[in-house]
């Protein structure tokens, strides 16, 4: 299949490379993008996929979040819906039968950073720079943020990025556990290509039974998180601040909220 906002190249060695290919528009992602991510997900699973990486196009972005223009005038039901979306895409990336990898290179805001959570690995290159950035926006994260960034940093880490919107560089982000590598920029490329063969180098089996073991450890309470978040994330859609945050976005200025 073909797409116009994603790009799919699974290589000779089971390497799949799923690109987000919006630069203009710094990879945010649209439900068109979301839904060819879910394609692409089934047929790179499809083609026997051993590895999969997750990267955006151009030299700004890995994924600078969610389509603002799409969400600011969304109902609570909508919102559910496209939180309902998120979720499923998010979903099929920690499902994904292979590892996968995070390529951060440049910006991972908001549902940027909740794809990042939810691969297995992520590697940042020295020039990233990442946030749970959603509540200047009214929001919060809908996508699986509030539940996965708590289990890969801590409560207070998550908490402190989540309340405050912080963007923090790739050199903070490793310190405190949000990505597990920080690469020079200029040799950012070479290491993903490097770690992608390493990992569909594995046997295939074991991966996999390893990765649906260590997902095991948080399958309990994560789904119940999970719901309560879509939940809570729809429920902002239609307040004051949530109007109110996405328009000061769009229109460039402070937002005035209640």
């Amino acid at each position: 299949m073909t797409w116009d906002t994603i790009t799919l190249d699974v290589d000779a060695d089971g390497v799949a490379t799923l690109t987000v290919d919006r630069p203009d528009q710094l990879n945010a992602l649209t439900v068109d993008t979301l839904e060819a991510i879910g394609e692409a997900l089934d047929e790179a699973e499809a083609d026997g996929a051993r590895a999969l990486v997750l990267a955006g196009a151009g030299d700004e972005a890995f994924v600078a979040g969610a389509d603002i223009s799409y969400m600011v005038e969304l109902s609570t039901p909508e919102a559910q819906a496209y939180a309902e979306l998120g979720h499923r895409v998010a979903d099929a990336i920690e499902s994904f039968p292979a590892p996968t990898v995070a390529a951060i290179d440049g910006y991972a805001f908001g549902g940027g950073c909740e794809l990042a959570l939810a691969c297995d690995l992520r590697v940042a290159a020295e020039s990233a720079v990442l946030g749970q950035t959603e509540i200047d926006l009214g929001i919060i994260p809908g996508w699986g943020g509030t539940q996965r960034l708590s289990r890969l940093v801590g409560d207070e880490t998550a908490k402190r990025l989540v309340f405050l919107g912080e963007r923090i560089d790739a050199a903070e982000a490793a310190e405190v556990g949000f990505v597990g590598e920080v690469v020079a920029d200029d040799a950012f490329d070479d290491r993903i290509d490097e770690l992608a063969g390493e990992l569909a180098a594995k046997p295939a089996f074991a991966t996999r039974a390893a990765k649906e073991a260590l997902n095991a450890v948080h399958d309990g309470t994560q789904k119940g998180g999970l719901a309560l978040e879509r939940r809570a994330w729809a429920g902002l859609f239609g307040t004051h601040d949530q109007r109110e945050g996405m328009r000061a976005f769009l229109e460039k200025r402070e937002p005035e909220f209640e």
